[in-house]
């Protein structure tokens, strides 16, 4: 099984995320999974949080009627995960589920936590059941990362890196988790392809930003066709 990076600041990031947690950015992720997140059917149905770390937005996916399990590489994390709902520890591009049996899948604030998202996202497109719905909830791949500037929120600069999607530590901040465990950096179009690649068809976006500045959340709702 690969190194689950987290492990090493599973406590300290279990105490980022909770002080975070009513933070305006842990808001916007919320509202996003809220618009894009349909409630369940009556009795609920079981919901995929893929890389669910320490469960952060359980409550959010409980609130829309659904049961969260979550799968996550890290056992330090999964520490605090299973203590709001049932986990397994397992490397998301190979998830421990039988294919075409899961309603709806969610990973929020993790593809940048994985070397091969596309391979993440082929992974649950193969466990959706026809008519599934994944959401995926993520830092905003034009203007997050490594090679963003976000030191003035309402005007970002963006360098060249854009396009390097290798593991990078620099950040323009060294309070946060980049410097701590690195990132993974998506393109837009590696994102979008993968997620046609894995057959799936997106059909609701979502852009979040503080008021007046540059997006820094970019999410999504894809289908996996019932034909």
């Amino acid at each position: 099984m690969p190194l689950a990076a987290y492990d090493a600041i599973a406590d300290w990031y279990a105490d980022y995320i909770a002080a975070g947690a009513g933070s305006a950015y842990a808001q916007r992720v919320t509202a996003a999974l809220a618009r894009l997140l349909p409630p369940a059917e009556p009795g609920g149905g079981t919901c995929l949080d893929v890389c669910c770390g320490t469960g952060a937005y359980v409550a959010a996916i409980r609130a829309r009627g659904w049961r969260p399990v979550g799968v996550d590489l890290s056992q330090g994390q999964l520490r605090r995960g299973r203590e709001v709902m049932p986990v397994v520890q397992a490397d998301a591009t190979a998830l421990p589920v039988r294919s075409t049996s899961v309603p709806v899948a969610t990973c929020i604030l993790g593809h940048s936590d994985v070397p091969d998202y596309p391979a993440v996202i082929h992974e649950i497109g193969r466990v959706l059941r026809p008519g599934g719905l994944f959401v995926h909830i993520g830092i905003h791949p034009c203007f997050t990362g490594a090679f963003a500037d976000r030191s003035d929120p309402a005007r970002i600069i963006v360098d060249g890196g854009y396009h390097r999607t290798e593991r990078r530590f620099d950040s323009f901040t060294t309070q946060g988790v980049r410097n701590r465990v690195g990132a993974w950096h998506l393109p837009l179009a590696g994102l979008l392809n993968a997620v046609v690649a894995a057959g799936l068809r997106i059909v609701d976006t979502v852009e979040a930003s503080p008021q007046d500045a540059v997006p820094d959340v970019f999410a999504f709702a894809a289908v996996k066709p019932a034909h």
